[in-house]
């Protein structure tokens, strides 16, 4: 199975990413290093990606996710996959025909403008920067299909609550 924990910067796909394979014994994978040095650079400088930008990762990403698939590896995968067609090309286009495959789940972490914003005026170490928060808002396309988990509860809570809802 793979787990795609979703969201905007900030909202703790990493951190949750980890601490639910840790739990699973699952292997854990962060899209971020998915990226290109140039995406990196152009993050760093707070320049939102365009769409060409992300379609080079989105593939490598598919193509991680297909490889997944075919080794049967149980994977947690932190991406932000803000829009449903970003989703879409993940999800149904990993082999999957055109149907979602129930060996892929989606979980959306979901907080407040104010809640992510001081989480990434309170990090240091990352790339992403406050700078880019409002265009990851305004990208985002709230997903319907996905188990969707309220990130202003302690990480443990959070990843119970994704291990009862997926039923793992």
């Amino acid at each position: 199975m793979i787990i795609i924990v979703m969201g905007v910067s900030g909202s703790g796909k990493t951190t949750i990413g980890k601490l639910l394979a840790d739990s699973l014994d699952w292997e854990f994978s962060d899209a971020d290093s998915f990226h290109s040095p140039g995406n990196v650079d152009k993050m760093r400088r707070g320049i939102p990606l365009t769409e060409a930008d992300r379609m080079p990762w989105l593939q490598d990403l598919q193509t991680a996710i297909k490889h997944w698939l075919q080794e049967n590896k149980n994977v947690v995968l932190a991406c932000s996959a803000l829009k449903d067609s970003y989703r879409q090309f993940l999800v149904l286009d990993s082999g999957c025909t055109n149907t979602k495959s129930d060996r892929i789940k989606l979980v959306y972490l979901k907080g407040p403008y104010e809640l992510i914003q001081t989480r990434l005026q309170e990090r240091s170490n990352h790339y992403m920067g406050e700078k880019l928060l409002n265009s990851q808002f305004d990208t985002l396309e709230e997903p319907l299909d996905a188990i969707s988990i309220d990130v202003a509860q302690p990480p443990q809570i959070i990843v119970q609550n994704i291990k009862t809802a997926l039923k793992i």
